[in-house]
């Protein structure tokens, strides 16, 4: 199912305070500098800058690899700062200046040198493209976990054994099988890293003829890199995001104050953005009842701890509730919290920072470099199912195809 039309709006911007994100842009650079929407997040003196960018000689265009760097260059710091960087960080949790334009935006660079701006860069672009900011997304009614229950289901079909609390201890290659040692999640915590090449005393060995490594970025490159010395350890730079999703009493959230999510400009709040759940998703409001709304408040950007990492459960819930009052320019009150739900996860870096792209081709070519063995989830994908599953998809078929051959 698609989302509500409502759309994003940016908080935080000087000034104003809060505002619609402009429609028809890409990653927040707008097509037409004058347009109402634009001017008032930007104000007529980023505007005017802004417009500058239809006046430069096109002999500079075409050739910047990073979006912060040339949005900057092109259209000003207001456009990127309001914006830019609230989309960037709320959407990749990286700054713009790490972004890579040919990988967040392929063939925005091009269009520069045909069209001579990136204004008209941006509009060449933009055929197809959802006019609403936040509709390029999909979901499904219940929610995403019913991927979940339906993958089990299925696998139950096929006669698929199902193992869970169970961690794999180290992968290895003898006379040409894969050894797969297991453990159960308690025996895993009293296990050193440094573990031998063989199974520990106890560990249950699983043999293959395939494997495929579908874990997170650090899970994964610990498990591979006894195979492949050269992969090393992820990157550093991963950000730790926190979300916290809040139950709340507020019959004045029916009418959406805000679309269906705020961005926010970077360091105006603790919070980087805010999806308001069941304004974005129908089938949420018809389950929670009048007046009762699902707000779901992010923390933790590029080389920022989320303000919420030192607080405990309910602290973490009330700082997502005074962020939220603050986004959505509703006062919300603790005693109309229901209940609260908090989750942490290191986020991959995005597909589109600067050298991403190049770190993940060494991954991939050296993972195929050994027969039977294959790796598949965001870190090599780029975030979101729209990547994750067709990238997953063409894995296995790779491996099957390895597979059949090798046996005739």
């Amino acid at each position: 199912m698609t989302p509500a039309a409502g759309g994003a709006w940016v908080a935080g911007i000087p000034g104003v305070g809060a505002a619609p994100l402009p429609r028809g842009g890409v990653l927040g650079i707008p097509e037409n500098v004058w347009d109402p929407a634009v001017r008032r997040v930007i104000g007529w003196g980023g505007a005017w800058r802004a417009y500058l960018d239809r006046l430069r000689p096109p002999l500079t265009i075409g050739h910047d690899r990073s979006l912060g760097h040339l949005v900057r260059s092109r259209m000003g710091a207001k456009v990127l700062d309001r914006l830019v960087a609230p989309v960037t960080s709320g959407v990749y949790s990286a700054r713009p200046d790490d972004i890579d334009v040919d990988a967040a935006a392929p063939g925005l660079n091009a269009a520069l040198t045909r069209t001579g701006s990136l204004s008209g860069a941006v509009a060449e672009l933009r055929a197809g493209v959802p006019a609403t900011p936040g509709s390029a997304v999909a979901g499904l009614e219940g929610g995403m976990t019913r991927l979940v229950d339906a993958l089990a289901v299925r696998l139950g079909e096929l006669g698929v054994e199902v193992r869970t609390g169970t961690a794999v201890e180290r992968i290895r290659r003898v006379d040409g099988v894969w050894e797969v040692a297991l453990a159960t999640a308690d025996e895993r915590e009293d296990t050193p890293d440094s573990a031998p090449d063989g199974p520990a005393d106890g560990d249950e060995v699983v043999h293959a003829d395939i494997v495929v490594v579908a874990t997170p970025e650090a899970e994964a490159r610990r498990l591979l890199r006894p195979l492949l010395p050269a992969l090393g350890d992820a990157p550093a730079a991963a950000p730790v995001v926190e979300i916290v999703t809040l139950v709340v009493d507020a019959p004045e959230l029916d009418a959406p104050p805000r679309g269906t999510g705020v961005l926010t400009v970077p360091h105006a709040f603790e919070a980087k953005a805010l999806t308001h759940a069941t304004a974005k998703w129908a089938w949420i409001g018809e389950r929670s009842g009048a007046g009762v709304h699902v707000v779901r408040v992010s923390f933790g950007a590029q080389d920022e701890e989320p303000a919420t990492a030192a607080l405990d459960d309910d602290d973490a819930a009330a700082l997502a509730l005074a962020q939220a009052s603050e986004m959505l320019g509703v006062a919300l009150a603790p005693d109309r919290l229901r209940g609260a739900h908090r989750e942490r996860y290191e986020q991959s870096q995005p597909a589109s920072v600067i050298g991403r792209a190049e770190l993940v081709a060494g991954a991939r070519t050296a993972i195929r470099g050994l027969a039977g063995l294959g790796a598949v989830g965001a870190w090599l994908s780029g975030t979101g199912l729209a990547q994750v599953v067709p990238d997953a998809i063409a894995e296995a078929d790779r491996l099957r195809h390895g597979a059949l051959w090798r046996d005739r």
